[in-house]
């Protein structure tokens, strides 16, 4: 066999092979592929408000009656959560005597408003029965009022905490 026969019987055999292997492999991968995907939705819970309402200022009464009372609906707050849930209120230190601040939130769809609520140091319910939402510019409107008893108080400023608490 001379060298040029010896050379194309070498490239028909790595031809003949190489094509088997391809095909081979070709067999092996087929025509699909799969993979697993890992997925989770944690629990989402978010809250928040607009800004801070106006100065609240008890200022006026009528002769022979308490002090009027003053209120302040300009800010609004936004949730969303995907669970049931409540949200709280609370100061974060008391009023002073013969003084008293509420808070009214208008609930998200189906939701509960609980009305007039007296903020105080401990957390107390808001809207209750929320439902999975998203929602936002729910109205936020604070009440304050005074007794004659509080006499004159000066200026000051409270904090008030909304949270989105679990719905027992």
């Amino acid at each position: 066999m001379n060298a040029t026969a010896r050379k194309l019987g070498i490239l028909v055999f790595v031809l003949v092979f190489g094509t088997m292997f391809l095909g081979a492999g070709a067999v092996f991968a087929g025509a699909t592929a799969d993979q697993t995907v890992t997925y989770e939705v944690t629990a989402i819970n978010e809250i928040s408000v607009s800004g801070n309402p106006a100065a609240l200022t008890v200022s006026t009464a009528v002769a022979g009656a308490e002090p009027d009372e003053v209120s302040d609906s300009t800010t609004t707050y936004a949730i969303t959560t995907n669970q049931s849930k409540k949200i709280t209120g609370v100061l974060d230190t008391a009023m002073p005597a013969g003084v008293t601040l509420k808070i009214n939130l208008v609930a998200p769809t189906g939701g509960t408003t609980v009305t007039d609520v007296t903020l105080l140091g401990t957390a107390t319910d808001l809207v209750t029965g929320i439902s999975p939402v998203a929602e936002s510019g729910k109205t936020i409107t604070y009440k304050l009022s005074a007794t004659v008893a509080a006499g004159v108080v000066a200026s000051a400023n409270k904090t008030v905490t909304l949270t989105i608490a679990d719905s027992l």
